[in-house]
């Protein structure tokens, strides 16, 4: 009866939501990092408040991501091909969003610290989150542009039994 209700990206709805709701998360991280760099060599600590704000807004909506990332990889009849892809992307995404809260939650105890002073080992810390995040867009870029997820050539072929 489900198998009815999908249209033919094998979705419930038009499109994918989880990379709208992604790429939401990812331009807020990308930007509270930009904010904190740039306020920490301006010294424009309004800045801080504008960065802290940022992480915490992405911190609750990567979870919206990855509920719905869940949801539709589910439904994407992966093949074996992508299965290696698509695990790891699944992994990094939930070890991103528990990372995401430990930083907002360092970001909180340094704002409440001091508003007007960031450390650079909090800096090294947020490249390291923008590798991540940037690493975790690579191998999401894959499943769907090298991979097709959810593409309707693809969906096609995998109902046929063409993929394996």
């Amino acid at each position: 009866m489900l198998l009815l209700l999908l249209n033919s990206r094998n979705l419930p709805y038009p499109d994918p939501l989880h990379p709208i709701i992604v790429h939401f998360v990812i331009a807020m991280v990308f930007f509270s990092v930009f904010c904190d760099v740039v306020g920490h060599i301006t010294g424009n600590f309004k800045l801080f408040e504008v960065s802290f704000w940022n992480l915490l807004v992405a911190s609750v909506s990567s979870f919206l991501a990855i509920i719905f990332g869940q949801f539709e990889a589910g439904l994407a009849q992966p093949y074996e091909v992508v299965k290696p892809v698509l695990n790891l992307h699944t992994i990094i995404g939930w070890s991103l969003a528990g990372l995401i809260v430990m930083i907002t939650a360092l970001r909180y105890v340094i704002r409440i610290r001091n508003l007007k002073k960031i450390s650079t080992a909090y800096l090294g810390i947020a490249t390291i989150l923008i590798i991540l995040v940037t690493f975790q867009v690579y191998l999401g870029t894959r499943l769907v542009w090298v991979y097709g997820l959810h593409i309707e050539p693809v969906v096609q072929a995998a109902k046929e039994g063409i993929l394996q």
